[in-house]
């Protein structure tokens, strides 16, 4: 039992995530790695109908800025996207047991955790430019570039707005 640590769901929060490869191993450092956790990603979002707001996938850890799920817990759908990606995996075990999870309830925070995560690789020497990384949500808030994950944000929603205005039409 994991002593001190509180999680707050339910309170329709966003929530920023982080986990680790196991003993923060660069099990993600290939790029077939990365992209395997976003397909792994984008299939647990729609499964269990939560909102990605961003991501980075990192060489042995990820960030997340998620929405609760709408079936189940935000636990539930963690356990899930990371059991499928250790499946898929040689390393065994792939993730350390826990995560770390804060609730981000102000524009401020959001925005905050957001710039975070985007800079994770600039700040890490991976890359000179956030843009640069191509297992980030950054690229999606640049350009609206649709990626391997679907992003909630001003672009997604024009999207939406878009296709449905079509469907009426037809």
């Amino acid at each position: 039992m994991t002593h001190g640590l509180k999680r707050y769901q339910f309170a329709g929060d966003l929530h920023f995530v982080t986990f680790s490869c196991y003993r923060r191993q660069p099990y993600l450092i290939s790029a077939a790695a990365r992209t395997r956790f976003e397909e792994a990603l984008e299939r647990t979002r729609e499964r269990y109908e939560f909102c990605v707001i961003g991501y980075v996938v990192m060489p042995e850890h990820v960030h997340l800025l998620l929405s609760e799920p709408q079936s189940g817990p935000l636990a539930r759908a963690l356990h899930a996207l990371k059991l499928s990606v250790s499946k898929l995996s040689r390393q065994k075990p792939f993730w350390q047991a826990r995560y770390y999870d804060f609730n981000v309830y102000t524009a401020r925070k959001h925005v905050e955790k957001l710039r975070y995560i985007h800079r994770n690789p600039v700040h890490r020497g991976l890359v000179k430019q956030p843009e640069d990384w191509r297992w980030s949500s950054f690229r999606h808030y640049a350009t609206g570039e649709q990626g391997a994950v679907e992003i909630e944000s001003f672009w997604t929603a024009a999207r939406r707005e878009k296709e449905a205005g079509r469907a009426i039409k037809s």
